[in-house]
């Protein structure tokens, strides 16, 4: 392989190098001298610029697919999974802002980590080779670590921290074994080399193994079922601001991976497989569901609630029609837009040292309505979206998955899906009557008085505003979704197969 590569044949990854040099400018105006809003500055200004080119390749004129020293493929599809990725990531650091303003150690170096995280993702949604597949990954995984445990003297921020340490280390080790397995019988690491190997290889017991192993590592970082038990107990340990960022773009990397490599090496005509990602779909919809049922923790609640929402995801996936990858993506968006704004309102009402505790019981929002009526509407969309009630965001992403599921004739998964959104709909009515019940005299925990009037408070407003827009108008977003996939070479393996 001929690594001598010119500027102009690494400019499709220009988006990732913004990122990664904005990573490198923080590090440097730390070392000069420490200033966290200087730090957080610097961080959103690096994560705008990376947007607006992101904007500006896809709708600034003709885009041809590039493919980069022949392990990333940048094309409409990761373009538009870089742009949620980027979205969420400016969310989320305007979160962290508002959230350690007040943290006694060193806040700084959150900020690298989140966009050293971030590049990670990035280069995770165009891979198209083994190796870049997992070095990606571990660069999206490994500064995770350190920031789920940041505000380390909450011990619960410390064991989540160390719990996802633990167990995202054994789901690559099942990654790599799975890369051996099939690179052994194939002879190639790229994807697009891989089909017709594959598919002559496709009887070998060891390569359906491989497979297999690579669909469970896959399957542990989207928290699906039964790799999810690490889940709740990390979401509930990690800072607010960083649950947030672990439920969008460590998830919307992962699954815009999964769906290229499914797609792009021939294994989702494998009808043993197809068979074990249905299996995975049907147990995280029945698993994240009823177990949320019995949660009084909201970001426990939202935990396994995403757990669900995968599920309904890997339908989509299953139900790949000529135009249903367009669904996919659709669902991926509303999923992020209503998760930001869940976990954001959590993060309003938090702070790392509030009694060592954040507003997390559903105790904390009792009454909420009374005292913070606009904050209250906002989670209350938030709930409606996840639940899949119409007028909203959710309401679309679930209606076109369950028309993929029904276009396929899958009508078994449909049915699972409507099953999934009514025991849902229990678990996120009950949050949102706590909110409009009789207040305690003395809450425990309030948010800021002026929130709305910050730059966290504001996001989570657009976040709502956003939501109720796309439920009462989503053909913008349905088409910029269909568009990218028409212009993918996914677009090409999905009419093949």
């Amino acid at each position: 392989m001929n690594f001598t590569m010119s500027f102009s044949e690494l400019m499709p990854l220009a988006p990732v190098m913004i990122v990664a040099l904005t990573a490198i400018v923080v590090m440097l105006l730390i070392a000069i001298k420490r200033n966290h809003n200087l730090s957080a500055t610097a961080s959103v200004v690096g994560l705008n610029l990376a947007l607006l080119y992101i904007l500006f390749a896809m709708f600034g004129g003709a885009f041809a697919p590039s493919n980069v020293m022949g392990m990333f493929m940048v094309d409409p599809f990761s373009m538009l999974y870089q742009l949620v990725i980027v979205v969420a990531a400016l969310a989320c650091c305007t979160l962290s802002h508002a959230y350690i303003e007040n943290y006694t150690d060193n806040r700084e170096e959150l900020y690298i980590l989140m966009l050293c995280s971030v590049a990670g993702a990035m280069l995770m949604v165009a891979s198209s080779h083994y190796a870049s597949f997992f070095i990606s990954l571990e660069l999206m995984s490994i500064p995770v670590y350190g920031l789920l445990a940041y505000t380390h003297q909450r011990s619960r921020s410390l064991e989540a921290g160390i719990k996802y340490l633990v167990l995202s280390a054994t789901a690559s080790a099942m990654l790599l074994m799975g890369m051996a397995y099939i690179y052994a019988y194939t002879g190639s690491l790229s994807f697009y080399d891989n089909v017709q190997a594959l598919m002559q290889a496709i009887q070998q017991p060891m390569v359906i193994l491989g497979l297999g192993l690579i669909i469970c590592a896959v399957a542990f970082k989207l928290s699906l079922a039964p790799f999810h038990k690490w889940t709740p107990d990390v979401y509930a340990g990690a800072p607010a601001p960083i649950a947030t960022f672990l439920a969008t773009v460590a998830k919307v990397a992962t699954i815009g991976l999964f769906v290229r490599y499914l797609l792009s090496s021939g294994a989702i005509l494998v009808d043993s497989i197809v068979t074990i990602i249905t299996i995975i779909a049907v147990l995280s919809i029945l698993v994240g569901n009823f177990l949320a049922v019995r949660q009084v923790n909201l970001k426990r609640i939202l935990g396994y609630s995403s757990i669900a929402h995968f599920g309904y995801l890997l339908i989509g996936l299953i139900s790949m029609t000529y135009a249903s990858l367009g669904n996919v993506t659709v669902y991926v968006i509303t999923y992020v837009l209503t998760t930001i704004g869940a976990f954001g309102v959590v993060a309003l009402m938090s702070s790392p040292y509030n009694n060592d505790n954040e507003a997390e019981s559903l105790a904390d929002y009792r009454g909420l309505f009374w005292r913070r009526p606009i904050l209250t509407a906002t989670l209350t969309v938030m709930m409606l979206s996840l639940a899949g009630i119409p007028l909203t965001a959710g309401f679309i992403g679930k209606f076109l998955v369950i028309m993929a599921a029904v276009t396929t004739q899958h009508w078994f998964l449909a049915a699972m899906i409507i099953v999934g959104s009514g025991i849902g709909l229990y678990y996120y009515l009950r949050v949102m009557v706590v909110m409009y019940m009789t207040p305690p005299d003395t809450p425990r925990i309030d948010a800021d008085k002026h929130w709305g009037q910050k730059v966290g408070g504001i996001m989570v407003l657009a976040a709502a505003l956003a939501v109720l827009v796309m439920g009462v108008y989503p053909d913008p977003i349905i088409k910029m979704a269909l568009q990218a996939e028409i212009l993918s070479p996914l677009h090409f393996m999905l009419s093949q197969q």
